[in-house]
């Protein structure tokens, strides 16, 4: 069983950054009030890790959650990330630049590459990487970053960063469920020192359909969610659940106190019809 006990308990990153074992994510969380809202429930809930990106359009909103709950800057960890459009040196520390700027902090906790291969940069692949990678380790080097890695990186996509990284990424984070669990990127990303986050924990909401789940989560007298998360967690994974309801991110949190049977947790592992479509070389952006 995992000696996690709360939402503020921290995995260790390779280079000794603590990270809290939960974040809560924000992606498909409308900028405005839902944003804000969502974040401050989180804050208000337990929450001290909080991942957004550029993409999602809610960093400013993510950004005046965070700065309205008056919890000091040392006792909260943000990640966002640079997309698509934006790669090579010079765009990324001006990507990087902006993502400060809308957050309204001095450095971010977790800075990641979004996608390994875009559309717009395909036929440049790993050169332009290369490029962005440099700035990302000089972010890195300042002080602007405490931990710098990738998302929705594979095998052969880590192979080519570490071709001429001085410093590899800290974390993968990729889309990891019951169901979808990507074993050679998780063992890859493992053998490296690279922490696994989970992305789409609950499958986008998908797996809170699933009759197999339902019938192991009344089991233990919890929800659904709460066992996915559970799950992710159990497997060494850091999820990071969504939610813009207070109820439920509240509900999402009380994860610490069961724990699931080895047999049900290869059951969740077995699970079919959740397995991620978005192979990273060939999705549209």
């Amino acid at each position: 069983m995992s000696d996690f006990k709360s939402l503020t308990d921290c995995y260790t990153l390779s280079n000794g950054v603590k990270i809290p074992c939960v974040g809560f994510g924000t992606w498909q969380t409308k900028s405005g009030d839902e944003a804000e809202n969502s974040v401050k429930w989180a804050l208000e809930s337990g929450y001290r890790h909080i991942d957004t990106a550029w993409i999602y359009g809610n960093e400013e909103s993510v950004g005046k959650a965070i700065k309205d709950s008056g919890i000091p800057r040392d006792q909260y960890f943000v990640t966002t990330k640079i997309f698509n459009r934006h790669r090579g040196y010079k765009d990324t520390i001006e990507m990087f630049e902006t993502s400060l700027k809308n957050l309204g902090l001095f450095y971010v906790d977790l800075y990641l590459i979004h996608w390994p291969n875009p559309l717009h940069f395909r036929n440049a692949f790993p050169r332009i990487l290369s490029g962005t990678w440099r700035a990302m380790e000089d972010i890195y080097k300042e002080g602007r970053a405490r931990a710098i890695g990738v998302s929705n990186f594979c095998v052969r996509h880590l192979d080519a960063l570490f071709e001429y990284a001085e410093i590899k990424p800290h974390v993968n984070q990729i889309r990891l469920g019951p169901g979808d669990t990507k074993d050679d990127v998780v063992y890859y990303s493992r053998k490296n020192g690279l922490l696994l986050e989970a992305y789409s924990p609950l499958g986008t909401g998908e797996l809170l359909k699933s009759p197999e789940l339902k019938e192991i989560a009344d089991k233990y007298n919890k929800s659904v969610a709460q066992l996915c998360i559970r799950w992710s967690i159990q497997m060494g994974f850091l999820p990071l659940p969504k939610s813009v309801t207070k109820e439920r991110i509240e509900e999402n949190t009380n994860v610490f106190d069961f724990e699931i049977s080895q047999d049900d947790v290869r059951a969740m592992w077995l699970l079919k019809g959740n397995a991620d479509t978005w192979h990273p070389d060939f999705v549209p952006w």
